[in-house]
């Protein structure tokens, strides 16, 4: 008999906006029950810490390698993953004794497939003593060894998620529009397939900071505002990342953000919405079959404009859209509770990622176990 545990999710993405934090009791396969979700945000001094981490990783070729400074800022964002684990314990009266593991995604701050290189920092060590649970984490990599892309790694609890759209005989795409998008179709035949799909919002929120020292466009309303510029959107749609039969993933740095007067900022966030919601699609034509549904999560579904540039876009294909609530989800807790659907399966050995989600040779497990 499969053994069910009680995990918790720890997610730090590309838009370095805080930590998600979601809790699931799974056997790490067809049995999930969904638990709480809290998001702890980022004051705007560490977010800052955190893009440095990205200019000193950038020279890195050796996935450990820890210059001083990075090695602090690792230090820091693994304690206050440490302090967002006993507030979330403390806030939904829990024990660490009832908790088997925590996933710990930490911080990509370098991601090269091309050459074999993913780097998040995070010490799981340091984690696991600080909470008194058990971490697995830094699971990317062994995929990489095996001849992946190391990324997506959600597919798996995407797969897991879609039993009652299977049962219909529907295609389903899973899109996350994080500061990167990713895709997962799960076929009528059951076949997996999952790649980055382009910039989420991380071209977004680039541009508003830089013109307003806004972090992001809430609810889109800046982009709501805008009109289309058209040739600054090809620009980006013409990227050779939408050409061609590979899929590969993407790192933050990929596509470069506007200049500063390329466009004002109403026609830039619009713009830049329009081309979220058009990679989508665009990669979505190297899926084996159109999808019946779309369903969103991430941050990128309460952007107004996005979506509904999004929405008729798919319509226009015949593909239906819903947000991850629609779907009976909940969009901002997804990625957390996948990494805690990911640790309890590295725990048993289980594959966490396929030939058709990051072009690995055959199904691979990963994940290192930190012990407090």
């Amino acid at each position: 008999m499969d053994v069910i545990r009680t995990a918790i999710g720890l997610m730090s993405g590309t838009s370095m906006d805080g930590i998600d934090v979601a809790l699931i009791r799974t056997d790490g396969r067809g049995f999930i029950e969904r638990g709480p979700f809290l998001g702890v945000p980022y004051e705007a001094e560490f977010r800052e810490r955190l893009k440095r981490a990205l200019d000193l990783a950038r020279p890195l070729t050796d996935r450990c390698e820890r210059p001083a400074e990075l090695r602090d800022i690792e230090l820091e964002l693994t304690q206050r993953h440490a302090l967002a684990v006993t507030a979330f314990l403390e806030r939904f009266g829990l024990s660490a004794d009832a908790v088997d593991v925590l996933g710990f995604h930490g911080q990509t701050v370098l991601h090269r497939p091309d050459d074999g290189l993913t780097i998040q920092i995070g010490d799981g060590g340091d984690l696991a003593r600080r909470t008194g649970i058990s971490v697995v984490y830094d699971m990317r990599a062994n995929d990489m060894l095996h001849g992946g892309q190391g990324a997506p790694l959600v597919p798996a609890y995407h797969a897991a998620l879609a039993g009652k759209f299977q049962q219909a005989r529907q295609a389903v795409c899973f899109v996350n529009i994080g500061g990167i998008s990713n895709l997962t179709s799960i076929g009528t035949d059951g076949r997996i397939s999952a790649f980055d799909s382009g910039p989420g919002n991380t071209l977004i929120d680039q541009w508003v900071e830089m013109k307003t020292g806004k972090t992001y466009d809430p609810g889109g309303e800046i982009g709501g505002r805008g009109k289309l510029v058209a040739a600054l959107a090809e620009r980006y749609l013409q990227s050779p990342f939408f050409r061609g039969n590979v899929r590969r993933s993407l790192d933050r740095g990929d596509f470069a953000p506007l200049h500063q007067g390329e466009a004002s900022l109403e026609d830039g966030a619009r713009t830049l919405a329009h081309v979220a919601a058009a990679s989508i699609i665009k990669s979505a034509g190297f899926l084996p079959e159109i999808p019946s549904i779309y369903i969103v999560c991430g941050g990128g579904r309460l952007n107004a404009t996005l979506m509904a540039e999004f929405s008729i876009m798919a319509e226009g294909r015949g593909s239906r859209v819903l947000t991850a609530e629609e779907a009976g989800f909940d969009g901002d807790a997804m990625e957390a509770e996948a990494w805690a659907y990911l640790a309890v399966r590295s725990l048993d050995g289980l594959p966490l990622t396929f030939p058709g989600t990051t072009g690995v040779d055959a199904p691979v497990s990963g994940g290192v176990l930190a012990k407090p």
